[in-house]
């Protein structure tokens, strides 16, 4: 593992304290406390699962594999079942591969989410990262209701050393989005990315604004590959969940960025987003540098909420 991925992984590992004092604490006073594989066995798992976020639907299917497995292999001690559960979230996680095509074919991303959620930051520590692997990315600012958000965009262009289009604040988002795409064909650029508006509140306006804006980029840049991923706050657990469920009512949606996973104890929630909604999280943020955005791995990702150290899952 690369020095940057290993101190990915012990950050994650960090970030995911919370949600591990949650759910792992309780799973392993179970694993110990419980004498025998029975019914009362499993209820407390559920619960324990469920108090996680992992969300009522995943935790049956887990817990539902969990019964299985162990009828399956003749096991008799609680202990025996930890590697087991851990085996079965990894399995509700897995979506096939995560698909980064985008990152190398000529693309246009569009991104929204809520206010607060960390959308914006969430795009340009996504515009860096694309430029140091030598792309060449252009920033739209279609999220034109906050001078905040142009304001924001602008800043991390500039930190990021890639091209911004934007216009006013309240100018209309498909007009800048024109202005970008124009901009992106003009000056041969690798990816487009366009930081959209996302008011949940007004569906109707949103599905309206994101229906023009489909049609400029379908008219205009018919061969660019898209990707349309969702910014969700991972500490708001549940509320995080159905609003996934509102976006994918309004747009085509291809994958999560899911953010502020450091501290939060709803971590779960990337395991429920996965396995219920079938959308796979493309993106985990940690923190506020550039570099604390980084590509989603299911297995990673529950050793770390189980704190398995690599060369014990290998």
């Amino acid at each position: 593992m690369s020095e940057g991925k290993k101190g990915f992984f012990g950050r994650l590992v960090e970030g995911l304290t919370k949600t591990r004092n949650n759910i792992v604490s309780g799973i392993d006073s179970i694993f110990s406390g419980f004498s025998a594989i029975d019914d009362d066995f499993y209820e407390e798992i559920e619960e324990t699962l469920i108090m996680g976020d992992i969300g009522i639907q995943t935790t049956m299917s887990i817990v539902e594999d969990l019964r299985r497995k162990v009828k399956e292999l003749h096991i008799k001690e609680p202990e025996e079942c930890k590697e087991l559960l851990i085996n079965s979230i990894k399995d509700q996680m897995d979506l096939g591969e995560n698909a980064y095509e985008f990152e190398h074919k000529k693309s246009v991303v569009l991104v929204i989410g809520v206010n607060g959620v960390g959308k914006t930051t969430s795009v340009g520590k996504l515009a860096g990262q694309l430029k140091d692997q030598g792309r060449k990315v252009i920033l739209a600012a279609a999220d034109t209701f906050r001078a905040a958000a142009i304001e924001q965009l602008t800043e991390w262009s500039n930190r990021a050393g890639v091209e911004i289009i934007a216009q006013q604040e309240g100018s209309d988002p498909a007009a800048v989005i024109y202005d970008a795409v124009a901009a992106a064909k003009s000056r041969h650029a690798d990816v487009l990315i366009c930081d959209t508006a996302g008011r949940l509140h007004n569906k109707k306006n949103l599905m309206e604004e994101l229906r023009k804006i489909n049609r400029i980029i379908d008219k205009e840049y018919a061969d660019a590959y898209r990707e349309t991923l969702v910014v969700l706050d991972g500490t708001t657990g549940q509320n995080a969940l159905a609003q996934a469920r509102q976006f994918m009512e309004v747009a085509d949606i291809t994958g999560i960025i899911l953010t502020k996973l450091d501290g939060t104890a709803k971590g779960g929630i990337a395991v429920a987003i996965q396995s219920e909604l079938g959308l796979p999280v493309k993106y985990i943020g940690i923190g506020e540098k550039i570099d604390d955005l980084q590509k989603f791995n299911a297995d990673d990702f529950v050793n770390a909420l189980f704190n398995v150290r690599k060369s014990e899952a290998e």
